[in-house]
């Protein structure tokens, strides 16, 4: 029918998302953070943490392929770990891609994902951004917000602040940490000291290659899962010198592999997870 477009939801250790291909969204000539905001309502729409666009025909970029990702509430992030493995997957069941290492155009640059063989999808997330200004935070005493100290609400926090294409606020705690994450997870993510506001993870360390976090989301609030989270959070207890650079973390949705290669020429992290197809339809908009 003309007034509908065909969807796929997908899902990421229970981060899930909205699956458009650009020459649908194209015939309708669509605001896209408009349709981020119907589609991922979970009472009047399909229900998602956010809607990814499968090559968008604005852009036109030297890639193997594109996208643009909206979260529920609308706004645009840089970049989303759980959600570059769904696309991947996407693009390559659907036959778009047929390597199974390709480049993908983003707004934290070019992602390199890779299909294994067992069907995980292993991404080459790029090199953390540690630079206070470029992260960005407003703080500009410091090269690096590393173990640094702040007041919310008359509580001191000893905060982490590390970029993954999008701001991640890591928080080290021995409390709850999910009590932690909906209780102050707000309240960071629209601190001054985040101009572009932040994500933001309370992290118990369980041991030297494994970490427990939950997430607070920029945009969309508490989600099962937060890829570039999951990134960041084991950049930061690496710095804080309490795990290995091999790192297993669990998230309440299920468990992601981070790994930080760094050496004098080399300095990337890589994220492995799974991804699955969900279900697929058509919605209407009108």
């Amino acid at each position: 029918m003309t007034n509908s477009i065909n969807f796929t939801k997908m899902q990421g250790i229970g981060n899930d998302f909205v699956i458009v291909e650009g020459c649908e969204v194209k015939k309708h000539n669509l605001d896209y953070s408009e349709l981020a905001i119907k589609m991922c309502d979970r009472n009047f729409g399909i229900g998602a943490d956010g809607l990814i666009i499968v090559n968008p025909p604005e852009i036109n970029a030297n890639t193997d392929t594109s996208w643009r990702i909206f979260n529920s509430d609308g706004s645009e992030p840089q970049m989303c770990g759980n959600g570059i493995r769904c696309f991947a997957k996407y693009v390559y069941d659907k036959g778009i891609v047929t390597k199974k290492s390709f480049s993908i155009h983003t707004l934290a640059g070019t992602i390199i994902p890779e299909i294994l063989d067992s069907g995980e999808v292993r991404v080459d997330m790029g090199k953390p951004i540690l630079e206070a200004k470029q992260i960005p935070t407003s703080i500009d005493n410091v090269d690096q917000v590393i173990d640094y100290t702040v007041e919310v609400e008359d509580k001191s926090f000893n905060i982490n602040a590390i970029s993954m294409g999008n701001p991640h606020c890591i928080i080290f705690t021995e409390d709850d940490s999910e009590y932690m994450a909906k209780t102050y997870g707000p309240k960071f993510e629209k601190l001054g000291l985040f101009p572009e506001k932040t994500n933001v993870e309370f992290v118990k360390i369980l041991s030297s290659d494994r970490i427990k976090v939950d997430v607070w989301e920029r945009g969309c609030g508490i989600t099962l899962a937060c890829g570039t989270g999951a990134c960041a959070s084991t950049v930061a207890a690496i710095l804080n010198n309490l795990v290995n650079n091999f790192v297993i973390v669990d998230l309440p949705g299920g468990s992601l592999k981070v790994e930080w290669v760094k050496n004098n020429s080399f300095n990337k992290v890589f994220m492995t997870g799974s991804s699955e197809f969900v279900f697929e339809g058509k919605y209407f908009l009108y």
